[in-house]
């Protein structure tokens, strides 16, 4: 019996061995990614923070502290540590590893056009009772503006956490050994499943919404488009949901928008 062990151990290091750099550097990737995120659920959690953590960060509201731990945990655990293993542990420049400005020309354009879409369209659902209610996440970001502005900072860097992730760290971290079809395919599926508890539209059209945000990323060589296209919508949603409840706008139409900017004041 310990020789068959011994057997296939050898056998399993065989095949290890003989892997090319590029599938063995997708592999480390791919189990490192998965680490990640369930260390992100597990530790990076706001009940964590909260049930065990105890405030840790000092914050005068324990539930703003909550809010920071999370966002905090996704932009270190989804950006930094992942951009350290293709930098430092690959050797990768960081235009290897999708942190380059890439063809910054074409997505300055695409989030140029898409900005106006977004605006128009949170403007839109912040009229909802539902949305107002929703956003922000934090209710206190609604009461301060320095409140708010701290929050969506936070937020800020949980979608760079977020979209370095997949459309960085798995995407080109796999395509030189799956090639970029496959890998853009390949990100697109745990980042869909991260969308399950989301209402079903929500969760099928981030299929669709994974492999088009990975299609851009990848022609544009960058995983830089991605982030503004995802966290301005939640931005402006913020934003509006913030200005209807301070002033009580209530409408779409011109006069509504002007009413509640004077929420601004």
């Amino acid at each position: 019996m310990i020789d068959r062990l011994r057997g296939e151990w050898q056998g399993f290091r065989a095949a290890v061995a003989g892997l090319s750099p590029n599938a063995r550097r997708a592999a480390v990737v791919l189990l490192a990614a998965t680490v990640l995120v369930l260390f992100h659920l597990q530790v990076g959690g706001r009940r964590f923070y909260t049930g065990t953590l105890d405030n840790v960060l000092g914050f005068e509201d324990p539930a703003f502290g909550s809010w920071a731990w999370w966002f905090g945990m996704q932009g270190v655990l989804g950006f930094v540590v992942p951009a350290l293993i293709l930098v430092v542990g690959f050797r990768w420049t960081p235009r290897q590893a999708g942190l380059g400005l890439g063809d910054w020309k074409l997505a300055t354009g695409i989030a140029l056009a898409y900005l106006p879409l977004v605006i128009v369209g949170t403007w839109v659902l912040s009229d909802g009772a539902a949305f107002q209610m929703q956003y922000p996440h934090f209710y206190g970001a609604k009461e301060s503006w320095t409140i708010f502005l701290a929050y969506e900072a936070l937020f800020l860097f949980y979608w760079i956490g977020w979209e370095y992730l997949w459309r960085g760290f798995v995407l080109f971290g796999t395509a030189p050994a799956l090639g970029a079809p496959l890998a853009i395919v390949v990100q697109t599926v745990p980042f869909a499943i991260l969308h399950a508890q989301k209402p079903a539209a929500e969760a099928y059209l981030s299929v669709l919404g994974g492999l088009a945000l990975g299609a851009l990323v990848w022609r544009c060589r960058s995983f830089w488009i991605a982030v503004p296209i995802h966290a301005a919508q939640m931005l402006a949603l913020d934003l509006f949901a913030t200005l209807r409840a301070r002033t009580g706008a209530t409408g779409i139409g011109l006069d509504a928008l002007m009413e509640a900017l004077r929420g601004l004041g």
